[in-house]
């Protein structure tokens, strides 16, 4: 059996050194969230393209958005604990004034920036941006947001139009990060910290069984999701403890392939035979492909597909992209309704939306959270001699 050679294996990559297969993955999923708001309004299924793919392919095309945001949890969980081991050599030597002020300078710029931006369109009575039930508020909806309990909001009161509603997956996220350092910190030892995260992760079909009372309530609520970012974690503990030989690597990374791809084109089938069951098969399946391309990268063999660099793109870009994306299928939608709305050439304005979705993406990126970012590192916390900032070591979903 042939091992990883010593020098790659002992290899770190540095703080905020990008890994493109990681990057790959994260795209396909942005990508994945925005057909599947597309998919609601113009259906592939419905379009021309229907005389050259089957249906049940389209069908699944626009309908993976929910798996897609689970597959940024495992994402997150993974390199958010996994810079912080190289940060700081373990979980339990968090210091919480930095983790904090790194997530806050990421999060907060755009997150308050776009609950501004809602705020005044729902107050113009803008179309697709009013909070029209009767039971909902604009300021409720703001209280939410900020609160991190979105999620809960909408399971209680119903769907808020489509850019407040893509905060759900956010407020899950935060609030583990919330909790997560002091965690870390209280436990002291990975041997009491592994057995709990465990214990979280494989949660999942059950808490994701026991709320099905509630449809909304049961896609967004807090434990499945931490679940997947537990599993995240684990990973990240796993990648940071252990070298496996090249083939082992190789085999994790076509199991994982295997079993994403199974979720996300059969789906149904997986379903009917694990029912909960199946979103720890998409969760793993994309544990095993983050952990194939962070230890290719140890290795010195990153999964770089040649022609795929702008859905690698799409993953550096995919917090911009996935809190802005609902203002471009607005805007395309409208625009091909305006057009005359023909079914059957409804897929050509998948196009031009996903052209939007990356431009709107590039500009926040370029123009607001990167600058906002560094800004608000050097206001809150600033080690001596600390490198410049890099919005690389902090994928969010």
């Amino acid at each position: 059996m042939q091992t990883v050679p010593a020098t790659s294996a002992n290899a770190v990559p540095a703080i905020g050194t990008r890994n493109p297969g990681i990057d790959l993955l994260r795209g396909l999923a942005i990508v994945l969230v925005v057909f599947n708001h597309l998919g609601l309004r113009i259906p592939l299924k419905k379009t021309a393209l229907t005389d050259v793919l089957p249906a049940w392919l389209l069908s699944r095309l626009n309908y993976n958005g929910y798996e897609a945001v689970f597959v940024f949890f495992v994402i997150s969980g993974f390199l958010i604990s996994g810079n912080a081991l190289r940060r700081w050599g373990s979980l339990e030597k968090i210091d919480l004034r930095a983790f904090y002020a790194r997530r806050f300078a990421r999060i907060v710029p755009c997150l308050l920036a776009l609950v501004a931006v809602l705020s005044v369109l729902h107050l113009a009575g803008v179309r697709d941006y009013t909070i029209i039930h009767a039971n909902q508020s604009l300021p409720r909806a703001i209280f939410a947001a900020l609160g991190l309990h979105l999620n809960w909001y909408e399971g209680q009161t119903g769907y808020l139009p489509g850019n407040w509603d893509v905060l759900w997956s956010l407020s899950i996220e935060e609030v583990f990060y919330l909790g997560f350092p002091l965690v870390c910190l209280l436990t002291r030892r990975r041997r009491v910290l592994v057995p709990w995260l465990a214990l979280l992760a494989l949660s999942m079909p059950w808490t994701h069984a026991a709320l099905r009372g509630n449809e909304i309530w049961q896609e967004k609520a807090y434990l499945p999701g931490m679940s997947a970012i537990a599993i995240g974690v684990l990973g990240a503990l796993l990648a940071d403890a252990w070298r496996p030989p090249r083939r082992t690597v190789v085999m994790l990374g076509w199991f994982g392939a295997t079993g994403l791809g199974a979720v996300l084109l059969d789906g149904g089938a997986l379903w009917h035979w694990l029912r909960d069951g199946y979103m720890l098969v998409l969760t793993l399946s994309s544990l095993c492909l983050v952990l194939c391309c962070r230890w290719r990268t140890d290795g010195g063999a990153a999964l770089s597909l040649p022609g795929f660099g702008w859905l690698r793109s799409w993953g550096r870009l995919s917090y911009e992209i996935y809190l802005t994306h609902m203002f471009a299928v607005f805007a395309v939608v409208r625009a091909y309704r305006a057009w005359g709305g023909d079914p059957a050439h409804g897929w050509l304005w998948y196009l031009p939306a996903l052209g939007l979705c990356w431009l709107l993406g590039a500009v926040v990126e370029r123009w607001l959270s990167t600058p906002c970012e560094r800004w608000l590192r050097r206001c809150l916390w600033k080690p001596a001699g600390a490198a410049r900032p890099t919005t690389a070591e902090l994928p969010v979903a």
